[in-house]
C-alpha cells in the first residue's frame, strides 16, 4: 500500500507524526536520549528553557486551514501539518504523544480493543479496573523521563483525567492540575510552565472534539467553538513567560459521515458470521474472529464493505506499518484478526451495541487526510 495517495495517508512514524512531538520538545529542553526530529527549535525561532504542549482534541489540519476567520491566532503561528497515528482516535493518539512511541509499541490500539484471553473488550478511554495500566503500557512516558531529569513537569486537564487508567498509561510522571474552564486551563498551564526555570507542561482541551461529534465539524457550533479555542491559545501564549515555547497539536481530525455512508453491522448478518468480538469504532474496526474463522471473516467483510474500505488481516496491517515499524509480541493479539480503514464518508456502525457512537455526526479513526493530518504550531510565549 502506498503511504500517500489521494484517499489514504499512512502515519509518518519516525519522521513527522505525533510520536515525535514530545521527544522533540524534550530534546530542545536538554533531556538526554531525544532528538529534535520535528525541528521544534527552528519553528520557535531559537532555544527555550520552558515549554507548554497544548493538545486540542479534534482539530484537524485541513479543518483549521479552512477556517482562517475563526482561528486567526492559530493560522498565523509557525508550523506545518504532521500525521497522527492509526487508529486516528484519542486514546491511541494521546498515548502516542505521551510516550513518544507508535501504537505497535505502546499498545493502546484504539477506542475498543480486546483484552486477550478474556473474551471481552476494553474501552480505552474509560479503561478496565482489572487491567493494570503500567502492565498494558510499560514504557516510560516522556513526562516521567523529563521529571527524572529535573524539569518541573505538569499535566493540566479535566479533573476526571487525574489518576485514570489512560492517564497512567500515557502521561504519568507529572504533577496534575485540574482545569475547570477554558480560562482556568489557560492560566493553569501558564502558571505551571512559569513555576520553575526549566519546565514542561502538557495541557489538554476536549470541547472542540465533543462539538464536532455531536454537531459535525462543518456546523456553526463547531466554528464557534474553534473561535474559543483560538482565544484559549491567544490567552495562553500571552500569559507564558518569554523564554517558554507554546506547541499546539491535535490528536486527530474529523469527517462528517452522512447517513447514506453509514453501514449498520447489525443489519448485515454476514458481518457477524464467525465473529467473536467487534471492536474499534466506525472509522477503524478491530474484528476479532472465532478460532479458525479468520479467513472467512476477512472475506465476508471485504465483500460487504467493498472497494471504498481497506479491509486487511492483522498480519497485513502489521506488515504495511499501520501501527508503526514494529509491533511488540504482547501487543499483537490486541489487534483485530481483521482491521478496517474506510474511505471518506463511510463508517461501519453498530446501533445495538453502540447506540451513542452510532448517532454521532462527526467521526474519526481512519487514514484519510482529514483525519490523519493535524497541526504542529509553535511560538514563543511572548510572541
Amino acid at each position: 500500500m502506498s503511504s500517500e495517495t489521494s484517499a489514504v495517508r499512512l502515519p509518518a512514524y519516525g519522521t513527522g507524526s505525533l510520536a515525535e512531538v514530545m521527544p522533540s520538545v524534550a530534546a530542545v529542553l536538554g533531556v538526554p536520549g531525544y532528538d529534535d526530529v520535528l525541528g521544534i527549535q527552528a519553528l520557535a525561532g531559537g532555544s527555550f528553557k520552558r515549554a507548554c504542549v497544548l493538545l486540542i482534541d479534534g482539530l484537524g489540519w485541513n479543518a483549521l486551514r479552512a477556517h482562517l476567520d475563526e482561528a486567526p491566532t492559530l493560522n498565523a503561528m509557525a508550523g506545518r501539518s504532521i500525521t497522527t497515528a492509526f487508529p486516528a482516535t484519542t486514546a491511541t493518539s494521546v498515548t502516542t504523544v505521551g510516550t513518544g512511541l507508535p501504537p505497535g509499541l505502546h499498545g493502546v490500539l484504539g477506542y475498543q480493543v480486546a483484552i486477550p484471553g478474556t473474551g471481552r473488550l476494553m474501552n480505552s478511554l474509560r479503561w478496565d479496573r482489572e487491567v493494570d495500566p503500567l502492565t498494558w503500557q510499560p514504557y516510560e512516558p516522556v513526562l516521567a523521563r523529563a521529571a527524572g531529569f529535573g524539569l518541573a513537569v505538569a499535566h493540566v486537564g479535566p479533573g476526571f483525567h487525574n489518576g485514570s487508567g489512560l492517564t497512567r498509561a500515557s502521561a504519568r510522571g507529572g504533577r496534575f492540575r485540574p482545569a475547570y474552564s477554558l480560562g482556568d486551563l489557560a492560566y493553569g498551564a501558564a502558571d505551571a510552565t512559569a513555576s520553575a526555570d526549566r519546565a514542561l507542561t502538557y495541557a489538554y482541551f476536549a470541547e472542540l472534539d465533543t462539538t464536532g461529534h455531536m454537531r459535525g465539524w462543518q456546523s456553526e457550533a463547531w466554528r464557534a467553538e474553534l473561535a474559543q479555542v483560538d482565544l484559549l491559545v491567544r490567552t495562553l501564549r500571552a500569559a507564558l513567560p518569554p523564554d517558554a515555547a507554546l506547541v499546539v497539536i491535535a490528536d486527530h481530525g474529523m469527517i462528517d459521515v452522512p447517513p447514506a455512508g453509514r453501514l449498520d453491522a447489525d443489519e448485515w448478518p454476514a458481518l457477524w458470521e464467525g465473529v467473536a468480538l467487534l471492536g474499534g469504532e466506525g472509522r477503524a474496526r478491530h474484528v476479532y474472529a472465532q478460532p479458525g474463522a479468520e479467513a472467512d471473516v476477512l472475506a465476508a467483510w471485504t465483500d460487504v464493505l467493498g472497494p471504498d474500505t481497506l479491509v486487511v488481516s492483522r498480519d497485513q496491517a502489521i506488515a504495511d506499518g499501520w501501527f508503526g515499524p514494529k509491533v511488540d509480541d504482547r501487543v499483537r493479539p490486541r489487534i483485530g484478526d481483521v482491521v478496517t480503514a474506510p474511505g471518506a464518508g463511510v463508517a461501519v456502525i453498530a446501533t445495538e451495541a453502540e447506540p451513542l457512537e452510532s448517532s454521532l455526526v462527526g467521526l474519526h479513526g481512519g487514514m484519510v487526510p482529514d483525519e490523519q493530518l493535524v497541526p504542529l504550531l509553535v511560538s514563543s510565549g511572548a510572541g
